[in-house]
């Protein structure tokens, strides 16, 4: 539209036939051009002009047919002066890109994310109390170990590992939140990004040491390794390395995925490949060998093998007699190569050095792909999405211009001024009873920080009021108490002590009339991301207005909030990815479409530009008009903005009064009212009177003998006040009259049970359905998984030994990982909602009963059908038999995947953010899976441990899967002693004998072993399927005890 000198600016629009007003100020003027607001400067036309410019396109031409453009282009295409390319040598080229060198810059931001985790107390703390529990549990668990039992004693290598690796992935949310502090930055040349990942991969160091040290030794001296100094710190070592492996391929893989809805699952399925094919749960021998090469770039395999042979070709070990065979003479190898060929873990200890060499180059190799990924990768933020085709209006129509809002209240109570000009918005029957909102003598008290004893007052003895149709402004300096007053008078305080009385119509209010009769439009823009603006207000609507109010009003109420506040064109828009000013619009509507009497906002323009705070305040401005009361806090408003409202509530820092009363037309009772304080320097012509006034009492930027006098007790002696407590006794504001009714509520909440659970359910259907990052990447895990698995395990005959531990170890691991995606996916879904659950509670929308219900049934429908599509594939696959046995196995993955989601959304409710949820999770979960029964077997647990063991959800789950598929054996076999053989084989895979077995395993079947190591019979799948059920029902009970009683919103 302009580019040019400043000083040009007004007459080249002077040119085009606009004209800025003497009293308005120039940058509103100028923004207000090209914009709906545009006809109140237009005048004649210039000799030349057919009409004034309207769209941008036309003032684009215009520009480019000006001479200001001219000269802009001459100055440009002009060749340079000397003295300037004498400047640019000397001052431009010298800079450098980065202020700061490449080292100094890395130091910087290592001891930044050290202060900034240091800092995060609650994830601190739980990460050391997990890291402590863990190696104490393992340890205990695992209590020295008999070498001779190979699967247990390599289990412990493999737990301790995966414990590790399942730990690292929950600084996953932490990972992302520094992501998009690294875009702005990097954006703005403030470091290299090879800085910011060697800086933060520094960081991760120390606290990973600290980790592995309590974990690592706990689990190595409890354990009963090899009791050798040079063994203990190789294997810490390697842990070490492994640890920060994993941390950066998990940094790596948030730099990789658009948002933490991806990123989350996609941890657990990267863990699926790093855990089956680490040559524990499948020997090497076993794997396909097209499949053989994420053996050999597997961290964890290499890891594993290394750790396998620091303890097995140990000097204890590296002998042909043990516990009474010689194995030597029996196997043609020592006692330790025998233990590692069990497994096909190579025995030469050149594997030591060779796993810790593979792990630094896969270190600085993730780091190198995680710089590339955050320089060249970088994701933006989520694009507008309509639901549905909108009409883009020409903006050179006619009905471009509307006729702007001014100061008008159909009420006849109401203090505001009358003005000409009417709003052209259609008119319906109001919904909702006038109401008048007084408070006097108001105390907010909080416990001192500096001194727990003591109590601070932050309001002091506050008085005031708003009545129907008036705006009423909440101003002062930053601490002077505004957002506490606005708190506190509706009802929405949480932590201290409230002295004093609140009044809706005279009447003094309850906490539920005031949450009942009141709207409260928070800083923060809070909604449910995936609905549209339409169904947003809707929702509100019929949730919040009484059940007695026809549909079609509330229908109605919805599209009065869309035209008084211009949200058409938006409508069917989905909340996620809107502006700030949409979003500012569709907080005011929300609350509007629940037709209360009394709206309180809090700082509606923070963060706009001057023409979007003045689109949002003519809003708002509409709104009061239409009969409500509006009460707002507002920092600093433009004079534009500052002229709507017509009362003033004025503190000082402390929560003190300064004003209160009218502000006149143009605000002139309010300067009249300060100008006549000795002392205070006059308002100057054309200064905003919102900024002189706040500088008048000592909250603005300049300095002035006017910061000396005490306003407040000015104020309490002044004129001014004796007219505020005399409007305070006036009937319907602090005493009853009979035309201003009582504010009474029957029912604490407006909507009917099924009109709640209605809509909650139509919310949660729509959210999964429109959060494709979430549902479309678990589809895709599951995919996944169930091929991997289905050809890591295409032939593999479960008759033998490795071969069914393996088989035993892939329904374990295939179902943990399926439950571990979908948990890890739940948690960032349902923490970006829990925000607009509160909001919505303190407003008593609904019943959170309803909403428990609702989050219930959503889950089950997405996760029958993913594991059906897991069962389809994966079942044939594999080679496990059976149709009936098929369905069976499809409905116990379900119910295990549905308790991993219930989980995730119960560590959501009763934790404060998802870092300490993921956490727990990874703490309770780690312990769930360690006593499931696969490793340690049920043979193994300690009788310490017997009761854990017995009333974990997940043993129960494991214990049906396993037994339909292994030891389903109507009939079993029986053993000839004479021929050391098995009679009357019957077909089933359970009846079986076991093959390949080590020494330490006497003859059995497939079903003997099963049952006999693991306790998983096929009689109890039943009961257990009962104990499965009680599991979810527990998750679910204490899922609603959280919603119910636990809020982390503190104000």
């Amino acid at each position: 539209m302009y580019h040019g000198p400043r000083d040009q600016v007004l007459p080249y629009f002077d040119s085009l036939g606009f004209k800025c007003p003497p009293d308005r100020d120039i940058a509103d003027y100028l923004l207000d051009l090209g914009t709906r607001l545009q006809h109140q400067y237009e005048v004649a036309l210039p000799v030349g002009l057919i009409k004034h410019p309207r769209a941008a396109s036309e003032f684009a031409e215009h520009f480019v047919q000006s001479r200001v453009y001219a000269g802009l282009v001459d100055m440009i295409e002009a060749p340079m002066e000397p003295e300037l390319e004498k400047h640019m040598s000397e001052y431009m080229d010298p800079v450098p890109e980065f202020r700061e060198g490449f080292w100094q810059n890395t130091a910087a931001l290592s001891i930044r994310h050290m202060t900034i985790l240091w800092r995060n107390k609650a994830y601190v703390a739980s990460r050391v109390a997990m890291t402590c529990v863990m190696g104490l549990i393992y340890g205990s668990t695992f209590y020295q170990v008999d070498p001779t039992n190979v699967q247990v004693m390599l289990g412990v290598i493999f737990q301790a590992v995966m414990f590790m690796s399942l730990s690292q992935g929950s600084q996953i949310p932490v990972f992302m939140e520094a992501r998009e502090i690294f875009y702005k930055q990097r954006g703005a040349n403030f470091y290299q990004t090879a800085s910011y990942v060697i800086g933060y991969s520094i960081a991760l160091m120390p606290p990973s040491v600290f980790e592995i040290l309590i974990f690592g030794s706990l689990v190595y001296w409890m354990c009963g390794f090899v009791a050798n100094v040079g063994a203990y710190f190789i294997y810490l070592i390697l842990l070490v390395l492994t640890n920060l492996v994993l941390s950066t391929w998990f940094f790596a893989l948030t730099a990789m995925c658009p948002n933490l809805d991806i990123a989350k699952p996609m941890s657990s399925f990267s863990i699926v490949f790093i855990i089956i094919f680490a040559g524990f749960v499948q020997p090497k021998s076993q794997i396909p060998d097209y499949l053989v090469w994420i053996y050999w770039i597997n961290p964890i395999g290499w890891c594993m093998r290394a750790l396998s042979v620091n303890e097995y070709r140990a000097s204890k070990y590296n002998v042909c007699e043990y516990g009474g065979v010689n194995y030597c003479s029996e196997f043609n190898m020592n006692m330790g190569e025998y233990y590692l060929d069990q497994f096909g873990v190579p025995s030469s200890k050149t594997w030591l050095w060779t796993g810790a060499i593979f792990l630094i180059l896969f270190y600085v190799l993730l780091l190198a792909l995680s710089a590339y990924l955050l320089e060249y990768r970088r994701y933006l933020a989520p694009t507008n999405i309509q639901l549905l085709p909108k009409e883009i209006e020409d903006e050179a129509q006619e009905g471009y211009a509307l006729a702007s809002t001014p100061k008008h209240s159909d009420n006849t109570n109401s203090d505001t001024s009358h003005d000409d000009v009417m709003v052209d918005v259609p008119r319906r029957e109001k919904n909702f009873v006038p109401v008048t909102i007084a408070f006097t003598d108001l105390w907010y008290t909080v416990l001192d920080p500096t001194n727990p004893k003591e109590g601070l007052d932050l309001l002091k003895g506050i008085n005031g009021y708003a009545t129907p149709g008036t705006l009423t402004a909440l101003m002062g300096s930053t601490g002077a108490g505004k957002t506490t007053l606005m708190d506190v008078i509706a009802g929405r305080k949480t932590e201290g002590t409230i002295k004093g009385k609140i009044y809706l119509n005279g009447h003094e209010a309850n906490d539920l009339a005031i949450r009942r009769a009141t709207g409260y439009c928070e800083q923060m823009d809070i909604h449910s991301e995936a609905s549209t603006m339409r169904e947003a207000l809707t929702f509100s609507g019929f949730l919040r207005q009484d059940s007695s109010v026809p549909d079609s009003k509330k229908y109605d109420t919805v599209e009065e909030c869309l035209d008084l506040l211009d949200m058409h064109d938006v409508a069917d828009q989905i909340v996620r990815g809107s502006s700030q000013e949409q979003m500012k619009r569709l907080t005011i509507g929300v609350e509007l479409a629940a037709q209360p009497s009394i709206l309180f906002l809090d700082e509606p323009t923070s963060g706009l530009d001057a023409h979007s705070a003045k689109v949002i305040m003519d809003g708002v401005r509409k709104v009061a008009d239409s009969g409500r009361t509006i009460v707002c806090t507002i920092h600093q408003p433009s004079s534009d903005v500052f002229f709507l409202f017509d009362h003033l509530i004025l503190l000082k820092r402390g929560g003190q009064s300064v004003f209160v009363g009218k502000l006149g037309d143009r605000c002139q009772k309010l300067v009249k009212y300060l100008e006549a304080i000795p002392g205070v320097k006059p308002c100057p012509p054309k200064q905003n009177p919102a900024t002189w006034m706040l500088e008048v009492i000592g909250a603005g930027v300049s300095s002035g003998r006017a910061r000396d006098l005490d306003f407040v007790d000015i104020f309490s002696k002044s004129e001014q006040k004796r007219m505020m407590d005399d409007r305070l006794l006036q009937p319907g504001i602090t005493t009853a009259s009979p035309d201003w009714p009582e504010v009474t509520f029957m029912k604490k909440r407006a909507s009917k049970v099924s009109t709640q659970l209605y809509f909650l359910m139509k919310r949660f259907f729509a959210l999964y359905w429109r959060t494709p990052a979430f549902n479309l990447t678990r589809f895709a895990i599951v995919l996944g998984v169930a091929i991997i698995c289905g050809l890591a395990f295409l032939s593999v005959d479960y008759s033998t030994y490795s071969g069914l531990m393996g088989g035993v170890g892939l329904v374990f691991m295939s179902t943990l990982f399926m439950a571990m995606a979908g948990f890890m996916g739940t948690l960032p879904v349902y923490s970006n909602d829990r925000a607009a659950f509160y909001r919505e509670r303190a407003a008593q929308t609904y019943n959170s009963l309803w909403y428990f219900v609702a989050t219930t049934v959503v889950e089950i429908p997405y996760v029958l059908g993913q594991c059906l599509l897991f069962t389809v594939i994966f079942y044939p696959m594999v080679g496990f038999q059976g149709f009936a046995t098929a369905v069976l196995y499809w409905v116990h993955v379900s119910l295990f995947v549905l308790g991993q989601m219930y989980f995730a959304q119960l560590l959501i409710h009763a934790f404060p953010s998802i870092e300490v949820a993921a956490v727990v999770g990874a703490l309770i979960n780690s312990i769930f899976l360690l006593f499931a029964g696969f490793n340690p077997p049920s043979s193994s647990v300690p009788e310490g441990y017997r009761w854990l063991y017995t009333i974990v959800p997940q043993r129960f789950s494991v214990a049906i899967l396993t037994a339909i598929v292994f030891c389903d054996c109507p009939e079993e076999p029986t053993w000839n002693e004479s021929l050391s053989q098995y009679e009357n084989i019957g077909s089933n895979l359970g009846c079986q004998p076991l093959t390949e077995a080590p020494i330490t395993v006497s003859h059995t079947t497939v079903k003997g072993f099963i049952e006999g190591t693991f306790s998983y019979n096929y009689d109890d799948r039943w009961s257990n399927f009962g104990y499965v059920f009680a599991a979810i029902f527990i998750f679910r009970v204490l899922s609603m005890v959280s919603l119910r009683y636990i809020n982390h919103t503190k104000r």
